[in-house]
């Protein structure tokens, strides 16, 4: 029992540090690169940035999913809970995992780009977005909230769909439309608060930008903004799974 939960453990911390070195390192990219520096190519756009996120999560399943199910994020995981039976006593090691995963790839996102960082943000000021999420709107918090929770539960509606046995059969292409989703919702909801719909790919990268001394983190600046990304993707991914369950679920074929 233990050597399966620490596989699991591993797998969480694998596939989530894959993805978040996808999507730290498109938004350092294309922050870092995007000024127009002369003589330097700038590197990619919004766009960019989306289907990267989307590639990390696909990359991230595939890396995770035959040993522990590639949760990657704590709303999916307490969703799996609530509604499919996942065991209670790994909530804590499974979110601990995605966190740490998410706080190395962070540290290690940050070690390659260190000199552009140094470069474009000396005093490590205005960066701190390369890694976690802000409002866009800081005046209305419930702006933000409201985005994560309508995100998230179109996040957990979606994998329940897709990954539904009852439902259509996608097999071993599950990966890449959960990552198609992430697109999607990236090029939907992306705006108001960076769309993390995921409290470790949030928290884990916040936490690493307080120990490596980004200011205006929106951990340690009194600002609060650290919990929308957390409170928001929980309660929108209990909504969206409950959502599938009562309104989908049951008119499915049994049968397959």
């Amino acid at each position: 029992m233990k050597g399966t939960l620490l596989g699991e453990v591993i797998a969480e911390f694998l596939g989530t540090m894959v993805l978040i070195l996808f999507g730290a390192g498109v938004v350092a990219m294309t922050l870092l690169f995007g000024t127009g520096v002369p003589g330097e190519v700038i590197k990619g756009g919004y766009t960019n940035v989306t289907l990267a996120w989307g590639l990390g999560v696909v990359m991230g399943i595939y890396t995770a999913g035959k040993v522990s199910g590639a949760h990657l994020n704590p709303a999916v995981t307490l969703a799996l809970a609530v509604f499919r039976g996942f065991p209670w006593q790994k909530i804590v090691p499974y979110v601990a995992a995605q966190t740490a995963g998410a706080f190395f790839a962070a540290a290690l996102v940050f070690l390659v780009y260190r000199p552009a960082f140094l470069r474009f943000d000396p005093l490590l000021e205005r960066t701190a977005g390369v890694f976690t999420t802000f409002p866009a709107f800081p005046d209305l918090p419930f702006t933000g909230f409201l985005d994560q929770v309508i995100g998230t539960a179109l996040l957990l509606f979606l994998i329940f769909a897709i990954t539904d046995e009852r439902n259509q059969a996608v097999g071993a292409l599950g990966p890449v439309l959960i990552g198609l989703v992430v697109v999607g919702i990236g090029m939907s909801f992306g705006a108001l608060h960076g769309y993390a719909i995921n409290p470790a790919r949030d928290f884990g990268p916040r936490l690493f930008t307080v120990v490596a001394g980004f200011k205006n983190n929106g951990l340690t600046d009194g600002t609060g903004v650290f919990l929308t990304p957390i409170a928001g993707p929980l309660i929108g991914g209990l909504m969206g799974a409950a959502l599938y369950d009562f309104a989908v679920r049951p008119y499915l074929n049994k049968g397959g």
